[in-house]
């Protein structure tokens, strides 16, 4: 195809509605890549522009310095923002990953990661995501280069505000500048987030705290965190499905759950340490107290600044923790799904530019993912124009014969991702985002397919389809 479907351009032109680069040019240039790439969210860059002109347009949007990736990723932000007014509480994932390119020795700009024979961009990200678990989109990310590890001024010996560990709170800062002050905020971070100056560092009244503990760190009155878990007492078990990573599979887990207050203290070398902050939280243990055998049992202990009065307060605790994993599949998707470590590209500002881009995509697959868990009963309309959906269908079932009513969003999303591999079989339970985004790029050629035998040109006049050079 070389222009993208109608409802992947009208959607990225919502998206970025808000972008500004001094030249509406490169916004409508920014619309088109945007739109090719969710289109075909596995293509590399020529593959996804269709044609060598909207190719060559794609690598001058990245490499022009007239180009801000925040500019972008405001645009975006703007949008989430707006999705987020319809929630009374959002919560905010935090996660830090790394985007690998020491394969392209011949782009600049690169710093070290985490092992010291490897180059790339590090990255932290803020996502929004409702309390049922549907991603609304990035509000904050962070990129930054590291220099080769110096022996002078590491560790402690730095300001926190030198620290890479500054960006949680950078995080926490901004994306509360950014929400409205009606809506309730829970940041939920791994071991990372586990520090001092996070759970001491100023918060609205409507912000709270949910970090997984990190280390065995001393408590206020002299005990230590294993000793305090250790302490607790068992309220009751829980079911809890330990979702499928890199290495393990998806498997259910019967925990013991119990919790209990504790008030952290700050480092013995923390600056001005004796009136520095102590923070009041709660602690929810939860552990898998007989696991299979071979299996590493599941072990969490949770630092929250929610009240934990009962049960129910406790599971809920639990359940939005389980979340956190969301953001990770966001990084997964940008990795593996939009291919952004093999964009070779010559500098790291424009691999930077591609990564706000196309985090727009990995954010939009994720949605379509989890919305249709959420709301299976909507119309698929929302998300396909009537032309997609009818191919869709028809190449699924087999027919020529289109339903007078369209599917629902479940249906849909179930139908593309049988197009990537997904068996619907009684059992398999509800498509991943991967299946879902091979399935895309199958339905990108069967709609063209459709359009062309229908003769549909309507559709290949309508402005709304047209590309933008």
């Amino acid at each position: 195809m070389t222009t993208p479907p109608a409802t992947a351009h009208a959607w990225a032109s919502q998206e970025l509605a808000t972008a500004r680069f001094g030249d509406a040019r490169l916004t409508k240039r920014l619309v088109r890549i945007v739109a090719d790439k969710l289109a075909n969210p596995t293509g590399s860059i020529p593959q996804a522009s269709g044609n060598w002109a909207a190719t060559k347009a794609a690598y001058r949007f990245f490499a022009s310095k007239q180009v801000s990736a925040d500019a972008i990723r405001a645009a975006h932000a703007q949008a989430t923002l707006q999705r987020a007014r319809h929630h009374s509480t959002i919560l905010l994932l935090q996660d830090t990953t790394e985007l690998n390119y020491t394969s392209h020795p011949n782009t600049t700009g690169l710093g070290h990661l985490d092992s010291a024979l490897c180059f790339g961009l590090k990255v932290h990200s803020g996502l929004a995501v409702t309390t049922d678990g549907v991603p609304l989109g990035l509000l904050h990310q962070q990129v930054w280069t590291r220099n080769a590890p110096s022996k002078e001024r590491t560790g402690r010996k730095r300001p926190q505000e030198e620290r890479e560990s500054q960006r949680w709170l950078t995080t926490l800062a901004e994306v509360q500048e950014l929400v409205e002050a009606t809506t309730r905020l829970l940041v939920v971070a791994d071991r990372e987030a586990d520090i001092y100056p996070l759970f001491a560092a100023p918060r609205d009244e409507r912000t709270d705290l949910l970090v997984r503990a990190s280390y065995d760190r001393i408590l206020l009155g002299g005990k230590k965190l294993e000793q305090v878990a250790g302490e607790v007492e068992w309220q009751g078990t829980r079911r809890v499905v330990i979702p499928a990573n890199g290495s393990r599979v998806e498997r259910t887990a019967t925990v013991s759950m119990g919790w209990t207050s504790a008030t952290m203290q700050p480092p013995q070398d923390y600056p001005k340490a004796a009136s520095a902050p102590r923070p009041c939280v709660q602690l929810v243990v939860v552990e898998e107290r007989e696991a299979p055998a071979g299996v590493k049992p599941l072990r969490w202990l949770l630092w929250t600044t929610l009240a934990v009065e009962n049960w129910d307060d406790a599971v809920q605790v639990v359940e939005y923790y389980r979340l956190r994993w969301l953001i990770e599949r966001y990084h997964y998707v940008l990795k593996s799904g939009c291919g952004l470590e093999k964009l070779q590209l010559e500098t790291g500002a424009g691999l930077e530019r591609a990564l706000a881009a196309y985090g727009m995509v990995a954010w939009r697959l994720l949605f379509l993912t989890y919305q249709a868990r959420v709301k299976p009963e909507a119309p698929c309309t929302v998300v396909f124009a009537e032309h997609e959906w009818q191919a869709l269908y028809c190449a699924v079932h087999r027919t020529t014969r289109v339903p007078a009513e369209a599917p629902t969003l479940r249906d849909a999303v179930r139908m593309v991702a049988r197009l990537g591999g997904f068996l619907a079989r009684a059992g398999d339970g509800e498509p991943g985002v991967k299946t879902i985004w091979r399935g895309l790029v199958r339905l990108e050629d069967i709609v063209a397919g459709w359009l062309l035998a229908r003769g549909a040109s309507d559709h290949q006049t309508d402005p709304s389809l047209m590309g933008n050079g």
